[in-house]
């Protein structure tokens, strides 16, 4: 997922509503119909086509339904395609569009029918407009990446037909078993030709009547920086499914985090994110402590990273050359890395959002989230485990799974540190090592939590060993030097915190951001794509490559393919090249929605937290104690029915 960029208050914000999804609620419906909350970022765009924003996807999955959907268990259930089949050999999949759905225009007027041609238009659409997010599928769907290269000008090449106005097929380069998983994502959905030809270059303009709706809900109102509004769309196909009647969501400027809790108190919002550390924190929990719930941790997960081969030094607080070169030559090193990581102490991290009480919630110790997918009857963190082990004595007795403090451990760290430093030392390099960490100034909880970071592995090391130089930047400044800078030549940081969330439901997605010659994330670690093959080499990526590919040739048996997933994600780990450190979601709230009634994925747009169909409101405040019982509840139907849905997996084949 490119995310358009890492803000661990935004993300934390938007999420505190929605997260997950299952069982219903008999209190729901003496509930108001209409959802209040916040968004904290304008949106730019409703293209949903070509955008990867977080500011114009909360606004579009309420608008466009795809192919599939999820249901609020996670599994893919049909949406504009009624049922879908595939071929024996894997390479071809046919979906039978619904018939009876409609495209409307903002105000609910019927302008279309949805049929199998609106998927080709939306493709060659996104093909043509080179879309933000078009790597999901360019290298899947046949002919599609010589298209988009320019090696051929006819679109009719791609794997991508309308057979007839209800039959749409795709033909891949090699079979994905996860397929299914990239047709929630935006790039995939459909577009109305006629409607398209119409807009212009105005198509996807921030105004309700720039784009269709074929989905729960009709785009009625945007205000800059001050209101978006949703309307039930009263002819939508599935509109016994649509419990909210109107959501509208008030612009957050960050600046009084407390007046979002404040807010739901005084019956202005829906939901309320709490914030523990807040010094009217006490004063907010007082008489309301059973209401205090938390979300479920989600897909993104946030690491820090070390810049391993940094070029740029405009911000820099070293004081010479050799200084540089020593921190350049420390962080290649990986017992220099893995002290780092076994001194980082994460709760006291997550606390500085979470407080106390929540810290542990949020904590997540591998790229992979560790229930993203199931091997047999364990989780894929419970393989990690098994794997990491042969690794090191470092690793026994080590839990990696999401939730657990997993890394600190002093003696460890100290232990590792020495082995680094007599190398280092041998080498010419000079103590204490200064690596620069830059943060936003003005992100109160982004200077905490890299305060915290600095505190704990200084304490730990000593500081004649290891400084962090915390430098506080502009807003601008920060971006300049981590997000907006575009190359690895202009990336300037020793350490920086970044987030990933899953595009499809593979642990590819995640692991492949490290790949040697594509990974998205090789930059931020001073590296480019087809150059510096010497500290790639230094660092190991030629042996992850190896597990990578041996991982993804396993094209039939997805056991396996996890299994061997797993095997990268357990090196990866040992490595310390990324620390991870926690997930999105995991918050603390106060809500009306009613826990797990909504659409639940880790990937995808259908089944994330700005996605209000299926969500059930209730009356009075959800309790920690109903959420306990609707959470066990909801655990024990979800394996019950994603086994169903693996079972059913081959009544699709044909």
């Amino acid at each position: 997922m490119k995310k358009s960029k890492v803000m661990l208050f935004g993300a934390m914000a938007l999420t505190a509503g929605l997260a997950l999804a299952a069982c219903g609620s008999s209190q729901s419906s003496n509930a108001d119909k209409t959802y209040s909350y916040i968004f904290v970022s304008n949106p730019d765009t409703l293209d949903y086509i070509t955008s990867t924003r977080d500011s114009t996807s909360s606004i579009t999955t309420n608008l466009i339904d795809g192919l599939l959907e999820n249901d609020q268990y996670g599994n893919l259930i049909p949406s504009m395609a009624e049922s879908w089949t595939v071929s024996k050999d894997g390479l071809t999949y046919t979906y039978k569009i619904r018939q009876g759905a409609k495209w409307y225009t903002s105000e609910g007027e019927e302008y279309a029918d949805v049929t199998a041609h609106d998927f080709v238009t939306g493709l060659k659409y996104a093909a043509d407009k080179k879309a933000e997010n078009l790597y999901l599928v360019q290298d899947s769907i046949k002919g599609l990446a010589d298209y988009v290269e320019g090696k051929s000008s006819d679109f009719g090449t791609v794997g991508v037909k309308a057979v007839d106005d209800y039959t749409l097929q795709y033909t891949l380069n090699q079979p994905e078993t996860y397929w299914n998983s990239k047709t929630t994502a935006s790039i995939l959905s459909p577009v109305n030709e006629a409607f398209l030809k119409s807009q212009g270059d105005d198509f996807g303009s921030v105004t309700p009547s720039s784009i269709l709706s074929n989905g729960p809900y009709l785009f009625k109102s945007f205000t800059s920086k001050s209101l978006i509004e949703f309307d039930k769309n009263p002819n939508y196909w599935d509109k016994d499914n649509v419990k909210i009647e109107k959501v509208k969501l008030s612009f957050f400027d960050g600046s009084d985090q407390d007046s979002i809790a404040r807010g739901f108190l005084d019956g202005n919002y829906t939901d309320g994110r709490i914030f523990p550390t807040s010094s009217v924190f006490a004063e907010l929990k007082k008489g309301n402590e059973d209401k205090i719930t938390y979300t479920p941790q989600n897909s993104v997960t946030f690491y820090y990273l070390f810049n391993v081969n940094r070029q740029s030094y405009k911000q820099t607080m070293k004081q010479s050359d050799k200084e540089k070169t020593d921190s350049r030559a420390a962080m290649q090193n990986k017992d220099f890395r893995q002290a780092i990581n076994f001194a980082f102490d994460r709760h006291a991290y997550a606390a500085q959002t979470n407080g106390e009480d929540g810290a542990d919630r949020i904590l997540r110790n591998t790229i992979t989230p560790s229930n993203f997918v199931q091997v047999g009857d364990k989780n894929f963190g419970d393989i990690v485990n098994e794997k990491i082990v042969n690794y090191g004595k470092d690793w026994t007795n080590i839990n990696l799974n999401d939730g657990k403090q997993a890394f600190l451990n002093p003696d460890k760290a100290k232990e590792k540190f020495a082995k680094a430093k007599e190398s280092l030392q041998a080498q010419g390099v000079t103590f204490p090592i200064h690596l620069d960490m830059p943060v936003d100034q003005t992100a109160k909880l982004d200077v905490q939590q890299a305060g915290s970071f600095k505190q704990t592995v200084e304490e730990t090391l000593g500081k004649d060993n290891v400084v962090i130089d915390v430098i506080q930047l502009s807003p601008d400044e920060k971006d300049q030097a981590t997000y907006f800078a575009d190359t690895a030549e202009q990336k300037d940081y020793d350490i920086d915190i970044s987030g990933w969330g899953g595009d499809y439901s593979d642990p590819k997605t995640y692991l492949a951001i490290l790949d040697p010659e594509t990974g998205s994330q090789l930059k931020n670690m001073g590296l480019s794509e087809g150059k510096d093959k010497e500290v790639k080499d230094k660092i190991g990526l030629a042996d992850y490559k190896k597990l990578l590919d041996q991982a993804d040739a396993e094209i039939t048996d997805t056991q396996a393919r996890y299994e061997k997933y797993a095997e990268a994600q357990a090196w990866l780990t040992d490595s310390a090249l990324f620390l991870p450190v926690q997930s999105g979601g995991a918050n603390p709230i106060f809500r009306k929605t009613v826990p797990f009634t909504g659409p639940f994925s880790f990937v995808g747009h259908k089944g994330n937290a700005d996605n209000y169909k299926y969500v059930e409101l209730q009356k009075e405040p959800v309790t920690a104690k109903q959420y306990q019982e609707l959470y066990e509840k909801w655990l024990k139907e979800k394996a019950e029915s994603n086994k169903k849905a693996q079972e059913d997996l081959a009544n699709h084949i044909q």
